[in-house]
């Protein structure tokens, strides 16, 4: 499915260059070296390559500053624009059919806050279950134990752990109402008093299965809401990233070592490789299909994300590079060109070599 994200975005490239008049040499399956040709039409060789990590397209002059009729470097600057973006818009449409699809399936709750239509919601509430219970605190003054469920806090079902957060820190210092189920299957509903500060309820809650929504006819609406929803958590994501790599180098230069140590795990947490995304697949799967479709929808997303923003290497990032060098009217050598893209790609297998050790720790 991975593969097919790919190909698909790949195949968006292939259409708006020959609707421009960019030849297209190669439409690759996998990465090079190449195993076998499948066959070639209209110009364009069709091939199987060895490294199944996605695929490729090929255009006769690629550079900037290829000049030959047909080439990309000859296109217009609002053709070229149209052939970058077209792999992102694909993205998009794919991740809009997921999303919209899984919401009649059935959409998991995985953000404190994703959007759904609740007049055309049903909902399958998730389980939230304590893996600690402190001494001292309120939990153990009621007599909760590891394993109980919590069902509900003041009449607010608690459906991911995120909610037992936010639920004791909004009602801190005061009296609530739980409802909650015994490890052995006894329901019962009790008052205590929550703490003023952390830890409020006095336990630490771990995630037992998710909250179901399934819409019908608002799941396309629900699908662009939870587009954005996630397009949002995204960016938040690459801003901690970021801000966790930053505090990694500062640690390396002071010779701070807390400070690289938060660094590393604040920019670990945000993101996940290859393993990584195997890893959540196989957990998911276990759940159903549905839930699999949902991963790669959020995947298919944040492909469209990654590719539209001024990374080089990446399509947003080339797309940046001509424009900035169109709008000053200076010539984009093929050398200079190279140099830019190589050391982005460089950069960027670097990264994802860093990463996949992460995923792996």
């Amino acid at each position: 499915m991975f593969i097919g994200l790919v190909l698909f975005h790949e195949w968006g490239h292939f259409i708006f260059s020959r609707r421009n008049g960019v030849e297209v040499e190669e439409f690759g399956l996998g990465f090079p070296p190449r195993a076998k040709v499948l066959t070639k039409k209209k110009g364009t060789i069709y091939s199987l390559n060895w490294l199944p990590l996605g695929g490729f397209v090929r255009l006769k002059g690629e550079h900037d500053a290829d000049t030959e009729k047909g080439t990309f470097g000859a296109a217009s600057t609002w053709a070229k624009t149209k052939i970058m973006m077209a792999g992102v818009a694909m993205n998009l449409v794919a991740a809009f059919v997921l999303f919209t699809v899984v919401a009649q399936i059935g959409m998991p709750r995985l953000l404190y806050k994703q959007s759904t239509i609740q007049s055309d919601t049903k909902y399958k509430y998730g389980t939230v279950r304590l893996d600690f219970v402190e001494k001292g605190g309120a939990a153990e003054g009621l007599g909760l134990k590891q394993d109980d469920q919590i069902v509900t806090i003041n009449g607010k079902h608690i459906s991911m752990a995120e909610d037992l957060t936010h639920a004791t820190a909004e009602n801190a210092g005061k009296i609530v109402e739980i409802q909650y189920i015994q490890k052995d299957g006894v329901a019962k509903t009790a008052k205590v008093q929550l703490h003023s500060s952390k830890p409020y309820l006095g336990v630490a809650p771990y995630q037992d299965g998710f909250e179901i929504r399934r819409t019908t006819w608002s799941s396309p609406i629900v699908a662009v809401q939870v587009m954005k929803d996630f397009t949002v958590a995204t960016f938040k994501g690459l801003g901690s990233a970021l801000k966790g790599l930053g505090s990694t180098m500062a640690g390396l230069f002071t010779g701070n070592k807390a400070a690289r140590q938060a660094g590393q795990a604040e920019a670990g947490s945000q993101v996940s490789g290859p393993v990584g995304i195997f890893t959540v697949l196989y957990q998911i799967s276990k759940q159903g299909f549905g839930l699999v479709l949902f991963v790669i929808a959020i995947l298919s997303l944040t492909l469209a994300i990654m590719n539209v923003l001024p990374i080089p290497a990446l399509d947003g990032g080339r797309l940046f590079v001509m424009l900035i060098y169109r709008a000053f009217k200076k010539p984009l050598n093929q050398k200079t060109e190279e140099k830019i893209h190589g050391t982005g790609f460089a950069v960027l297998m670097l990264l994802f070599v860093v990463i996949t050790v992460v995923d792996i720790r």
